[in-house]
This record gives C-alpha cells, sequence and structure tokens, in this order.
C-alpha cells in the first residue's frame, strides 16, 4: 500500500461509512436519497442540458481547430494498441451492460409513454428511436472525449500525473497538488464509484430477470446479491492480470460476442424494416439534435417529469462515469492524434450505439406495433428475452445475452478498479493489485446497498447528485485543455517545429 496517497484514505473511508449508512439505516439513506434526488431534478434540469451542450459544442471544435495534429504524447510515440483493440475496449468500458438492458427497453418504454404526442403510433415510434440515439449519441460521447483527452493530453503529453487535478494546473497551478487538487480528486473517485455501482447494479438486475424469465429463479434482491458475489470474484481475478491481459482479451471477447448477437437479430429478425427504420430515424435524430439536446417543459409538469427522469439522468450517468471512461480511454489511446482520437470516441461509438437500438428496439416496436404482442408491458430487465422469444434460435441468443451481460459486468468491474486505482496512486499506469483488490470490493458493496435500499431508483440518485459537482470540474477541465493547447501552438512553439521538422528532414552531409 506504498502507493496510496491521501485520496485514496480518505475515499475509503466515506466508501464504508456509505455502505454502513446502507446496512444499519437503510430507512434513513432511502429517505435522504429521494429528497436529494428530487432537489436536483427539479432545479438544475437546466444545469445538465447546458453542460452536455457544451461538452458536444467543444468536441466539434476541437475536431476542427488547429489543434488537431497535436500527438497524445510524444511526438514519436505510436499507438499502443491496434484500432479494432481499441475500440473493443472503448465499448466495453463505455457503454456494455447499458446496450443490453436498454437496447429493447428504453425505445419501446418512449413508444409506449412518448415525450410527445399519442402513444403507440408510427410517429411515436420514430420519437422514440430519435430520444434514444439522443440518450446514447453524440452528447455522451462528447463527455467521453471531452475528460479523455484532457487525462491523454496532459498526461502522455504533458508529463502530468493522471489525476482529474493535474488537468487543471494551467488554471490552478501548484494548487492542483494541495487541499484543492485533492477535493477535485476526491470527488471523481466518488462519481466514478457511484457511476459504475449504478451499471453494476442495472447488470445483475438484468442477469437475475433473464434467468427468472427463462428458468423460473426467483427475481429477489438474494438473488442479485448472490450474482454481484460470484461477478466479483470473478473480475478480482481478471484484475490481478493487469489491462494488457485481463480487459484486453475480455474487451475482445466482448465485440466479438456483441457484434455476432447484433446480426443474429437483425438477420433473425425483420432485417428490411430494421434498416429503414435506422435510416430514417438517424436523420430525423440529425436534423432534431439541438432542439432535443435543449428541450425542458417549464410549462408541463407531465413532460417535465419525463425530461427529468429520462434525459437529465443520462446527462448525469454520462459525467458521472466520465472519470472511468476517460480514465480508460486515455490510458489505451497514446499516440493518437486529438483529431483521430476525438472523430473516433464521438462519431463511430454514436452511429454503432444507433444501429443496436434501431435493431434491438426496432424489432421490439416492431412486435408490438404490427403483431400486437405486449413487449411495452414487461420489466426494464425482462423485455429484452420476451423479444427473443419471438425470434427462430430464442434459446441461443438468451444464452449469448446472458454470457455477454456476464462479461460486460466483469470487464466494467475490472476496468473500473484499475481506474480508481490510477485515481488514488498519483496516477500510477499499473496501480497495485491489493488497491485495486480494495475497489473492487467496496464496488461490489456499494452497488449491493444501492439495489437493497433503493433499487434503480437509488441508482438515479446516487448517479444525479454525484455528477452534480464533477460537472464544473469537467468544464473547467475543457478551459483548462484550450489554454494549454494555445500556449503549445503559439508562434513560438510553431517556429521551433517548424526548425527541427527541417533538421530532420535535412540529408545528412556525411
Amino acid at each position: 500500500m506504498e502507493k496510496a496517497t491521501k485520496v485514496f484514505w480518505i475515499s475509503v473511508v466515506i466508501a464504508i461509512v456509505f455502505v454502513l449508512w446502507g446496512v444499519l439505516l437503510p430507512n434513513q439513506l432511502t429517505s435522504v436519497m429521494d429528497v436529494t434526488l428530487g432537489f436536483f431534478l427539479q432545479n438544475f434540469g437546466w444545469f445538465y442540458q447546458l453542460s452536455a451542450t457544451f461538452f458536444l459544442i467543444f468536441a466539434l471544435f476541437l475536431i476542427f481547430s488547429r489543434y488537431g495534429k497535436i500527438k497524445l504524447g510524444k511526438d514519436e510515440d505510436k499507438p499502443e494498441f491496434s484500432r479494432p483493440t481499441w475500440f473493443a475496449m472503448l465499448f466495453s468500458a463505455g457503454m456494455g451492460i447499458g446496450l443490453l438492458f436498454f437496447g429493447v427497453s428504453e425505445p419501446i418504454s418512449h413508444f409506449a409513454n412518448p415525450p410527445l404526442g399519442e402513444a403507440g403510433t408510427s410517429a411515436a415510434a420514430t420519437q422514440a428511436l430519435r430520444y434514444t440515439y439522443l440518450h446514447w449519441g453524440f452528447h455522451a460521447w462528447a463527455i467521453y472525449a471531452t475528460i479523455a483527452l484532457g487525462l491523454a493530453y496532459f498526461k502522455f503529453r504533458k508529463g502530468y500525473p493522471g489525476l482529474l487535478s493535474a488537468t487543471l494546473y494551467p488554471i490552478l497551478g501548484e494548487k492542483t497538488k494541495g487541499p484543492i487538487g485533492g477535493v477535485i480528486d476526491v470527488v471523481a473517485v466518488f462519481a466514478t464509484i457511484f457511476g459504475v455501482a449504478a451499471s453494476l447494479g442495472l447488470g445483475a438486475a438484468q442477469i437475475n430477470g433473464g434467468l427468472s424469465y427463462v428458468t423460473g429463479i426467483p427475481n429477489t434482491f438474494g438473488i442479485q446479491l448472490l450474482i454481484i458475489a460470484i461477478i466479483t470474484v470473478l473480475f478480482l481475478i481478471s484484475a490481478g492480470t493487469g489491462i494488457k491481459r485481463g480487459i484486453k482479451y475480455l474487451s475482445n471477447t466482448n465485440m466479438i460476442l456483441a457484434v455476432l448477437l447484433f446480426f443474429g437479430v437483425l438477420f433473425l429478425g425483420p432485417t428490411v424494416f430494421l434498416l429503414e427504420l435506422f435510416t430514417t430515424t438517424l436523420g430525423s435524430y440529425i436534423q432534431n439534435l439541438p432542439a432535443m439536446g435543449l428541450r425542458l417543459a417549464p410549462f408541463n409538469a407531465d413532460n417535465a417529469a419525463w425530461i427529468q427522469g429520462w434525459t437529465i439522468f443520462y446527462w448525469a450517468w454520462w459525467i458521472a462515469w466520465a472519470p472511468f471512461v476517460g480514465t480508460f480511454i486515455a490510458r489505451v489511446s497514446r499516440g493518437r492524434t486529438v483529431r483521430e482520437f476525438v472523430v473516433a470516441v464521438l462519431f463511430i461509438p454514436t452511429i454503432v450505439c444507433a444501429l443496436w437500438f434501431a435493431v434491438f428496439g426496432g424489432t421490439g416496436i416492431h412486435l408490438e406495433y404490427n403483431l400486437g404482442i405486449p413487449i411495452s408491458e414487461q420489466t426494464l430487465e425482462t423485455a429484452l428475452f420476451l423479444v427473443f422469444q419471438q425470434l427462430p434460435l430464442s434459446a441461443l441468443l438468451i444464452i449469448i445475452t446472458l454470457f455477454l451481460i456476464t462479461v460486460f459486468f466483469i470487464t466494467s468491474a475490472d476496468s473500473a478498479t484499475f481506474v480508481l486505482g490510477m485515481q488514488t496512486t498519483t496516477g500510477s499506469l499499473e496501480p497495485p493489485n491489493i488497491i485495486k483488490y480494495v475497489w473492487g470490493i467496496l464496488l461490489a458493496a456499494s452497488a449491493a446497498i444501492l439495489m437493497y435500499t433503493g433499487g434503480l431508483a437509488g441508482l438515479q440518485t446516487a448517479i444525479i447528485v454525484s455528477a452534480f459537482p464533477l460537472t464544473f470540474v469537467l468544464i473547467a477541465m475543457a478551459f483548462s485543455m484550450v489554454k494549454s493547447l494555445n500556449a503549445e501552438m503559439g508562434p513560438k512553439k510553431q517556429k521551433e517545429r517548424k526548425k527541427e521538422t527541417v533538421m530532420k528532414e535535412r540529408p545528412n552531409p556525411t
């Protein structure tokens, strides 16, 4: 534990206090979380909307800016991982369990309970996918791209510690090494804990829901706790192997299984309908993106509740996940240029997520709209499995799905222990196993407590609250990055770089 910092010890103590609070006084914790959730949703929805839009504008600015050719590392650095492996790692950490949990359930929920207009119509179907793309598309990946780029740039090019506080050095200077920096890093740690714990809770709920739907095993907290315990042992074993073995191999396995499942549903379902639906809804999403991304409902309480429960929740979730996903993406992105990095992180995952929801959600909508099968009456955990039962090879699809959820679960938790280890060991690229094990156990305990005290509502509360202070840090990081990039691209620096290029290209006189 010699590498552990004060941030580690402070964060561990606070995390243990939270877990004990949930064990000893669960009703009080639930009450506090409910009041806190209501306060943030009613008073700061506008703040989350504007912040998410800011990150998207910032990411687009970076793509077309003069900073695009700057490398995330030294000028001679080469990427550590191939592009396919890089993409696989990015998806496994960035969306993973959520794509399976919400693949059918979110579009069909919007179809049955739309943000605007009449439910169950063709217009509601288009709108359902359009809003699903909004929640999983450009805004989400812009948040990830912003923090990941900042961490990678300051770590690999500037040689700063791989900590959130270090990215604010151009603004705060030496204060990042004192109490202010410590507070920033503790905020990042807790956003990571609650953001990842929410995903682990969703994963356990869906594994239990799937097993219950298929085999009749009870869908109870006790079973979910057992699932979390088993998966915890597996991801702790994986965490001990390091990023170049466990996470790398699991991420590639995830990608292969996800591709098989995607094409299985596409070709076993109404293929032409799904491809036409994807094309139509993608165009509608792009056309309506600014209005949807800034939409609130100050004159309509019902619409406001929908936006708070879905859109605002998602912005907070992506922000809470940002230190985890950002740190992990930064770690595997050394040697990429700014433009290559932002284009890849922003556009490719958005298109893939849109395809995923069009195929899975579109199949659910097709079954209900055209065949009258009540997909929308299922719970969030079981809607996917009812869809599979209407397709050929349903047993195989369900087996692949349950295995894929499990592997995503392990990968996300494994990646999270690595990131938390980095954040609490001065940015070490190889945090000690003992520190990763401590965080793995606390992650599992936090997920269990949140599920026990409030279920999905408890997870939602933890995410929205932890994301609030972190949003200010991420906005400051964007300005800090621009300040540092400006200094690097100043006239003097450009002249020096041009001189170095001429010297390298000059023929050797001997």
